[in-house]
């Protein structure tokens, strides 16, 4: 599963997705997680399985999920205390539960095959 986090720089989705790299990991999941900018969301949604969108950005929700939907993308708007998430694992719960299943989506829910 390509999991992409999106902040207003760039700077604080680097850290959630390298945590979430790290808990995937740990978990033997086969996930990847990059980070990326509002500004670049049209491009990395065409490479993402889920967005998790951080909390700065809810304002941008709606738009966000509308373009995701398109590409049958999930979207997860994180919580405002989510950089607290150390370890990635509390990240990693919230994206399980969004796609509904201990190992992520299927091609027939929605995205790709996870790589």
């Amino acid at each position: 599963m390509r999991i992409l986090v999106v902040c207003g720089a760039g700077a604080s989705s680097t850290f959630v997705a390298q945590r979430v790299r790290h808990a995937a990991h740990d978990q033997g999941l086969d996930y990847s997680a990059f980070a990326g900018t509002e500004k670049s969301l049209p491009i990395d949604l065409d490479a993402a399985d889920v967005v998790l969108v951080g909390p700065h950005l809810a304002h941008a929700l709606e738009r966000i999920e509308r373009d995701a939907e398109l590409r049958g993308t999930t979207v997860v708007l994180l919580p405002s205390d989510i950089f607290t998430d150390m370890d990635g694992t509390r990240t990693l719960a919230l994206i399980r539960d969004a796609v509904g299943g201990p190992g992520g989506i299927t091609p027939a829910a929605g995205g790709a095959p996870p790589t």
